[in-house]
């Protein structure tokens, strides 16, 4: 594995992070009201107009596709609560519509629960750079081995990626960043007749509600950030600390394996060497994809491996490591690649039918948007190098200087001047922050950080495995998120959360 192919969702959004502009703030034109209609299932959907361009807002307008699930008690309602699911690029349209039942209780009784899809993503004038064919040939290449070989083929397919979006979408990539995001979501605020946002804010979702409050702080109402990144870290150290993060939880799932499960356990019964074990197999694939009864004749290849080994890092000890021991099995053991190659499917956007969502596309815009990637030095490559090989040796077994020195946005056509900063939110109402301790994808450190740097926020920790909190199961954190969401009463500080 190599450092360009860490593929995992809210990788995706503790990479990509955006600094502060002084741009003034031009005064809104007249909002109109969201026109709802019934879209099924007691939801309603619409859409809102907003701004391509916040510094020409009379100019050409971009549409927000948005749907809510009233409360159910109307008699006590509070208000909204618009939620991000994370990213960048994923659908908070997506998150209200098949999730539903994670908000069920106080949220779902006091609040209309409120998605939206970002500019670039789902359905809100989404950037798709790549045919469904194309998508399937990149996830599915592995790189040369030969490091030199590797850069090259890397600067052409980062060449080629760059004319793609600009050929089909660049009238909207300088538009597409957090900032005009959180600029868009209090156009959302206003239009839904809220005085204040209430929010929570999964992985790169804690980034948007960190700059929403940076952006508008008197505008903040309740805020709730979970899997929290740092936005004072650049890309290449959040690259570094998440990959740490998952070879961390891949050393923990492989220990587990080997001593509490040994009779299901594909890499035997040392847990010392059970690690170790799952990567060579994973970096083999290179040599040696497998079979998957894939309908398009698709094999198991060692980045599709690994994409779909990570993926089930995101869920917790008891669920989603079980089905990994089972997809390790059945490729190990069973010489069957389908288990691995439906989770990185599932990573990847991509539906039985072989289509793809447009989120891999709205990410890598949103992330050439949101921060500069300048090329590292020769002497920051080889520290950075350094501490790949010695704190995450086992997803680093094949990186090379080579792979570090990518920039990343290098040949992309538009160029950010945002940067990497602390986040202060000075004047914003109280913001909770949550963080997992066991969190591969946006490690606990970064909740620290961003609490830390915060002029008002409380940390929330929750003890135990896999991406973020909301969701998880874990009563304590549900019982503090309903009350600070629903009765404004923020957890003690240091509180911490076990399971």
């Amino acid at each position: 594995m190599t450092l360009r192919r860490l593929l995992v969702p809210a990788v995706l959004g503790a990479l990509l992070l955006t600094g502060c502009t002084s741009a003034a703030r031009p005064a809104p034109a007249a909002y109109d009201r969201i026109h709802w209609t019934s879209c099924g299932s007691g939801l309603q959907c619409g859409r809102l107009k907003v701004p391509l361009d916040y510094a020409a807002p009379d100019g050409q307008a971009l549409e927000l596709a948005v749907v809510r699930e009233p409360a159910r008690d109307q008699q006590h309602r509070i208000g909204s609560l618009v939620v991000n699911p994370g990213g960048p690029g994923e659908s908070g349209v997506a998150m209200v519509k098949d999730g539903t039942d994670q908000f069920d209780g106080p949220l779902h009784d006091r609040y209309d629960i409120v998605g939206f899809d970002p500019r670039g993503t789902g359905d809100s004038s989404p950037i798709r750079c790549l045919t469904d064919k194309q998508r399937d040939a990149l996830d599915q290449q592995d790189d040369p081995a030969d490091p030199q070989a590797r850069k090259a083929s890397r600067e052409q397919q980062a060449a080629q990626y760059a004319q793609a979006c600009r050929s089909r979408a660049g009238a909207l990539l300088p538009f597409v960043g957090t900032r005009n995001t959180a600029r868009d979501m209090d156009r959302l605020r206003q239009a839904l007749g809220e005085a204040k946002l209430d929010y929570l804010g999964i992985s790169y979702g804690t980034y948007l509600g960190a700059l929403y409050a940076e952006e508008f702080p008197q505008n903040t109402g309740r805020l709730v950030l979970d899997g929290a990144v740092d936005p004072a870290e650049d890309k290449l150290d959040a690259s570094v600390q998440q990959q740490i993060g998952f070879e961390k939880s891949l050393e923990r799932f492989a220990a587990d394996c080997a001593t509490a499960h040994p009779q299901e356990c594909p890499l035997g019964q040392d847990p010392a060497q059970a690690g170790e074990r799952a990567a060579a197999f994973l970096d083999g694939l290179h040599d040696a994809p497998l079979p998957t009864q894939d309908k398009d004749g698709r094999k198991l290849t060692s980045t599709l491996g690994w994409t779909g080994a990570l993926m089930f890092l995101y869920g917790d000890q008891d669920t989603a490591w079980g089905e990994l021991r089972a997809a390790l099995s059945a490729a190990m053991d069973q010489h069957d690649g389908a288990p691995l190659l439906a989770a990185a499917d599932a990573y990847n956007g991509r539906d039985g039918s072989g289509h793809y969502t447009a989120s891999d596309d709205a990410h890598f815009a949103i992330g050439c948007a949101d921060a500069p990637t300048p090329a590292p030095s020769p002497q920051r490559v080889q520290q950075v190098l350094g501490e790949l090989k010695q704190q995450a040796p086992l997803l680093n077994r094949t990186t090379t200087a080579e792979d570090v020195e990518d920039p990343g946005c290098a040949d992309w056509p538009y160029r950010t001047t945002e940067q990497p900063h602390t986040v202060r939110a000075e004047g914003s109402a109280p913001i909770l922050v949550i963080g997992t301790t066991g969190d591969p994808a946006t490690p606990y450190q970064s909740a620290v950080n961003l609490a830390h740097g915060l002029a008002d926020a409380t940390l929330l920790t929750r003890q135990g495995e896999g991406h973020a909190a909301f969701g998880s199961g874990n009563a304590c954190v549900t019982d503090a998120l309903d009350a600070y969401l629903v009765s404004g009463t923020m957890p003690p500080a240091g509180t911490s959360c076990t399971g």
